[in-house]
């Protein structure tokens, strides 16, 4: 799954996030997804792009219709 820059995803739990950018760690050369969230204060969190693109856990949230852990959206802008 690509995860796609200046875009929103929702979270399987419901709440709605911007990726920023991808980050390359330092020392590691992991692909972390930098996003904010869109709700609260906005804070900025960092994630392994492979945790953030994972399958959601049926066996631990069987209820969850989302397959993946952050799925993009399609929320078109409104041209005011």
């Amino acid at each position: 799954m690509e995860v796609i820059k200046n875009r929103i995803y929702k979270h399987f739990k419901g709440d709605y996030y911007l990726v920023v950018d991808i980050a390359i760690h330092s020392e590691t050369k992991e692909e972390l997804v930098i996003y904010r969230s869109l709700y609260g204060d906005g804070t900025l969190y960092a994630r392994p792009i492979k945790m953030f693109t994972s399958k959601v856990d049926k066996v631990k949230y069987p209820k969850v219709k989302q397959e993946y852990r952050f799925e993009l959206q399609d929320i078109e802008r409104k041209n005011i």
